[in-house]
């Protein structure tokens, strides 16, 4: 499923986002939110993974594969995200949080 195919995908996306920026203050920085993120990001996609499994040997099997589609998708989004503060670099400057 693409983005453009779910109308509330951004809404949860920046739902996740607000809570991260705020957990950030000055003793908590955003590398250390951001570890958190994605951690909680990797468990909840190795429990959504689990779900669609009856057989912790039929999940085992699909390991490699699993992992090989989040890697993608992350990437993917990353390589998206990246361009549009590269492209958006100076208007972004003025925006806090971006």
């Amino acid at each position: 499923m693409r983005f453009e195919d779910d109308p509330t995908f951004f809404d949860r996306a920046d739902a996740h986002i607000h809570l991260s920026n705020s957990q950030m203050t000055g003793e908590i920085g955003p590398g250390k939110v951001s570890a958190s993120m994605m951690y909680a990001t990797a468990r909840f996609n190795a429990y959504v993974s689990w779900i669609g499994f009856d057989d912790p040997k039929d999940m085992a099997n699909a390991r490699a594969e699993t992992i090989q589609y989040f890697l993608e998708q992350y990437q993917a989004m990353l390589e998206e995200n990246l361009d549009d503060y590269i492209n958006n670099f100076n208007r972004y400057t003025q925006t806090p949080g971006g």
